[in-house]
């Protein structure tokens, strides 16, 4: 894996962490947001909803795993690169 792409997807993982979270905290009902952005007839999110915080944690748990595994390969090819010189 090239150190750049490695960059980008932490990256996304970090994202997807953070959307992740932002799902969860409004499945659980905790965050109450108005709709931003609607293609059809949305109306806000009223009360819990249990689909929204699966699906919210499922989010950081991928991007969580991205993350990490991208913060580990990098520092692998950095350990790497200081015994090459």
């Amino acid at each position: 894996m090239n150190i750049w792409l490695a960059r980008v997807f932490a990256l996304l993982g970090i994202v997807f962490t953070l959307l992740g979270v932002l799902w969860s905290l409004q499945g659980a009902d905790l965050i109450h947001l108005e709709p931003i952005a609607c293609v059809a007839n949305c109306e806000p999110l009223t009360g819990p909803s249990t689909t929204w915080l699966l699906t919210g944690l499922a989010t950081v748990v991928i991007g969580l795993i991205v993350t990490i595994g991208c913060f580990r390969y990098l520092k692998r090819e950095r350990k790497m690169r200081k015994t090459q010189v």
